[in-house]
């Protein structure tokens, strides 16, 4: 059974709150879980103690049986101490999407046109 740990959405519309379980991959997100390890309240300011409580006890135990930290569960446990930080690169995020590229190429194309036509009249 392949385990993770991973966020179970709770709360309401528009007011997120999760709870930091231990379930099996093949289940669905909000779907059963064998055991709760923690809450995360994302509304709370990022220096509140209240944010992020885990149960490191129970989030080790899990781990030496094996079970993969979602990414942003592995950040909770990176900033606890408890995994070792990764380096983390996305080069593609900065990058525009296809469509605008278009835009860009055909704006360029326009404008050498232009520089071009100008050039002949003189």
């Amino acid at each position: 059974m392949a385990m993770k740990i991973r966020l179970a959405r709770g709360g309401s519309k528009k007011r997120p709150f999760y709870r930091v379980v231990a379930a099996d991959s093949r289940m669905p997100r909000d779907g059963r879980f064998i055991e709760k390890l923690g809450t995360y309240n994302p509304l709370l300011p990022k220096d509140s103690e209240e944010r992020v409580k885990l149960d490191m006890e129970r989030v080790q135990y899990w781990l030496d049986q094996g079970a993969q930290p979602t990414d942003r569960v592995a950040r909770f446990l990176e900033a606890s101490g408890t995994l070792t930080k990764t380096e983390r690169n996305n080069p593609k995020k900065g990058e525009p999407g296809q469509k605008a590229k278009d835009r860009a190429e055909e704006k360029a194309a326009k404008a050498a046109a232009a520089t071009e036509e100008a050039a002949a009249e003189e």
